[in-house]
């Protein structure tokens, strides 16, 4: 009995050696273990050179203007809808179109720097990117001095002087790009800032001045994350959606006030 017994140890020892020799082990990362490894933040760019995002920041970069693609859209033909004389319509167009090519060249233009690749078709896009912060100013401005009657010669000399400005700062732009980063930083400002101050000292009350003061102060204070890339994480992105709120808050005091709704008799 006694030697059955060793016997049956025997083979169970062995059986028990092989089994942890062949045992799978599995391991499974928790998801907050694996937030660990991503990398949120480059290093800031130096002079001359553009930021490069990390790749969750491209991503966010993608989609935080893409979302505003389709509605940029639609709101673009409501405007279109509404219009029923020539102001109107030459209004909605031009402000439409730009809205639209604001978050449309923003999101190709990241779509390409996810890719990762240092083509030419990158660096035509970015300076594509930042001309269309110069033309969505302007047109911002354009609707509220071409559709109504305007009380002050230099808000009607305005509506020309604004892409005047456009023009100037786009060939700058072109001419220095990604040089003297300041410098083009108080260009958005001048052009942002500086139509509005000939606005108040006119006297002249815009309908929903209050909507416009307040698209305002979101943009400003989106201008505070387009300038800490490599400082703030995300920065870029939270431009974006600064840049997006502050676009809504806008064109919807446009809809309402330039272009109310036709009551149907």
């Amino acid at each position: 009995m006694g030697d059955v017994l060793s016997l049956f140890s025997v083979i169970i020892m062995k059986f028990k050696s092989k089994f942890n020799e062949s045992k799978i082990y599995f391991h499974y990362d928790l998801p907050w273990e694996k937030l660990k490894t991503v990398k949120w933040m480059n290093e800031k760019a130096t002079s001359n050179r553009a930021y490069v995002p990390t790749t969750v920041e491209n991503v966010a970069n993608v989609c935080t203007h893409a979302l505003c693609v389709a509605p940029a859209s639609l709101g673009a033909r409501e405007l279109l809808t509404r219009s029923v004389n020539a102001p109107q319509a030459i209004a909605a167009v031009v402000y439409g179109l730009a809205l639209c090519l604001l978050f449309a060249v923003s999101t190709t233009f990241h779509s390409v720097c996810c890719c990762r690749s240092d083509t030419k078709m990158k660096h035509f896009l970015h300076r594509c990117d930042r001309a269309m912060i110069y033309i969505f100013i302007a047109s911002s401005y354009f609707p509220w001095l071409t559709v109504g009657t305007l009380s002050c010669w230099m808000l009607r000399e305005l509506r020309w002087v604004i892409w005047l400005l456009a023009v100037l700062g786009i060939t700058y732009q072109q001419i220095f790009h990604e040089r003297y980063k300041m410098l083009e930083l108080l260009l958005y400002l001048v052009m942002g800032l500086g139509p509005a101050a000939i606005i108040v000292t006119s006297n002249h009350q815009f309908p929903a001045m209050s909507d416009l003061k307040l698209g305002g102060i979101l943009y400003l204070t989106g201008v505070f994350f387009f300038k800490s890339d490599g400082r703030i994480p995300f920065a870029h992105a939270i431009w974006h959606i600064f840049v997006a709120l502050a676009a809504t808050v806008h064109y919807l005091a446009i809809l309402r006030h330039l272009f109310p709704e036709l009551k149907s008799h």
